[in-house]
């Protein structure tokens, strides 16, 4: 491992917000914020505290959290052009902000300062100088953003460095060269950052944009070239196409390259706090998001399962462990005995051979009736454990019933009702919701958590719904898929049945049986280890 360690800065709480439909309250902020700080990010850009309350509150109580890696900065620009430093209303909001560090943009493409903020070139120098020493003076940390750096040095690089060295002299810990237009392409990216990284005397650090879609690979050969400092977002949110996404950042850093930008514990958090991030900001995780995404160890072709089950590393570039990931056996019309076998392994139920051929066929079947288990797993072992048993049936379904009332106001009143046998007690139930299946839901649980108090740590996450035979219009089958999770763990279900409330009702069937089969799968182990 290199000496040089690289420095991790997230502005998902400012930039990150500036993403399309992402709105975080500052309850929000601040729960991110310490999960960002487990994760080991050494900078977290809290906000623009000139642009709004909420950043302003935020950056008063988020002291409270005892942020034990990170320190804090509030984001800002230099002066405005024929403004004294100390009559700046932007520089008296960051310095008020009282966060240990303050960020600061300037402009570093002479065509900016001429159209833009239409000042004369060498007014903008002086707007950085006064800035940086002034922020300085003040005692605090200053890292100073080169905006457009990439752009300008393609028009007039020598204006460009100019920029940078100013602020350096000026005082400014760290000169981070910004690919604002995230136009730069990854060779470039590289030789401009060793460049600069020669010329200054200061730490250099690099910001990339995913318009082109390199952020990531660009902030990887920033760091190769001699950046100490990254600055991104979770998931790679921002404006346009969004920000360096720093789960794929750490990983590649740590994982691939002899510098190191956090332990390999926190490292280990990094999937779990990238979906902890999406469930605050009401996102649903992408998949195929590398490292993290739920697909990205997944495997489904029999070929590369059976490879998989015979050599790990035959279809992985690095063990998902290290990111807090895991491996996954994906089940389909492609699925050999290899992919059963590989399920049956986890899930240990039986490597017998006439009961895994049973399983495969029992597979290939559903599948053509309309199922899928690729998002629903839990649904998969479900019905494995029933086909080779023994498997405890927690309750029996007598009956269910759902209405809905439209009233002339447009207003609309949905029952649910159910019956349900629970270890030979008869349970008639019923809820109202803001929908079929969330008035199915609250009468289940009226029914079951008297019984199963765990129940009250799950709840659904996610509902689709997919026509599988659009041609049969409104007689077509549906697949519905649920998505659960509880304090533990995230697991799917599924349900298809030519109504859609019926396969809504198999599919939250299935996730309740999963939720029971775990919570006695712990207690079997906790009695193990007593």
């Amino acid at each position: 491992m290199s000496e040089r360690p690289i420095r991790m800065y997230d502005t998902t709480l400012r930039d990150g917000c500036q993403a399309e439909g992402v709105a975080l309250t500052v309850e929000d902020k601040l729960d991110v914020a310490r999960r960002l700080d487990e994760l080991g990010i050494h900078y977290i850009e809290g906000g623009y505290p000139l642009s709004n309350p909420k950043d302003q509150e935020f950056f008063r109580r988020v002291g409270g959290l005892g942020l034990k890696s990170a320190r804090v900065a509030a984001f800002g620009s230099t002066r405005r052009a024929d403004t004294p430093v100390e009559q700046d209303k932007g520089l008296a909001a960051v310095l008020a902000a009282e966060t240990p560090v303050v960020t600061i943009v300037a402009k570093a493409w002479d065509y900016h300062v001429a159209n833009v903020i239409r000042a004369s070139r060498e007014e903008n120098l002086r707007m950085v100088e006064d800035s940086v020493r002034h922020l300085k003076a003040a005692g605090r940390e200053v890292i100073f953003d080169a905006e457009h750096f990439f752009d300008g040095c393609r028009t007039n690089a020598d204006y460009a460095l100019q920029v940078a060295r100013v602020a350096a002299e000026a005082g400014a810990d760290c000169v981070v060269l910004c690919d604002t237009n995230g136009g730069a392409l990854t060779d470039e990216v590289g030789r401009v950052t060793a460049l600069v990284v020669d010329a200054l005397p200061c730490p250099v650090g690099i910001r990339c944009h995913n318009d082109a879609g390199l952020a990531v690979a660009n902030s990887i050969a920033a760091v190769q070239n001699g950046a100490v400092h990254v600055q991104g977002t979770m998931n790679g949110l921002g404006e346009r196409a969004g920000n360096a996404d720093l789960c794929a950042v750490m990983a590649n850093i740590n994982l691939k390259t002899p510098f190191c930008c956090a332990t390999d514990e926190q490292l280990r958090k990094l999937t779990e706090i990238s979906r902890f991030t999406c469930e605050v900001m009401n996102m649903i995780p992408d998949p195929r998001q590398p490292f993290v995404g739920a697909s990205a160890f997944a495997h489904k072709g029999g070929l590369h399962v059976d490879a998989m089950r015979k050599a790990e590393g035959a279809y992985e570039h690095v063990d998902p462990a290290l990111v807090g990931n895991e491996r996954r056996f994906l089940l389909s019309e492609l699925s050999g005995r290899a992919s059963i076998l590989a399920k049956v392994e986890k899930y240990n139920i039986t490597r017998d051979r006439e009961m895994v051929q049973e399983l495969l066929k029992k597979l290939l079947e559903m599948e053509n009736e309309g199922y899928q288990f690729e998002a629903a797993e839990a649904s998969f072992e479900l019905m494995a454990k029933r086909i080779t048993g023994p498997f405890r049936r927690h309750f029996d379904v007598k009956s269910y019933h759902v209405s809905v009332i439209r009233h002339a106001d447009g207003s609309l009143v949905t029952d649910g009702t159910v019956k349900l046998d629970v270890g030979g007690r008869l349970m008639h139930t019923a809820s109202e919701g803001d929908g079929p299946v969330n008035a199915l839901d609250g009468a289940l649980r009226k029914a079951l958590e008297e019984h199963y108090p765990a129940l009250k740590d799950m709840h659904l996450t996610d509902y689709k719904v997919r026509v599988i035979n659009p041609k049969a219009a409104t007689a077509a089958r549906v697949r519905v898929v649920i998505q659960s999770a509880d304090s533990h763990r995230v697991w799917g279900t599924v349900g298809v049945s030519e109504n859609i409330i019926d396969a809504s009702w198999e599919a939250l069937i299935d996730s309740v049986e999963y939720k029971l089969l775990m919570e006695d799968q712990a207690a079997a182990k906790g009695e193990e280890g007593a």
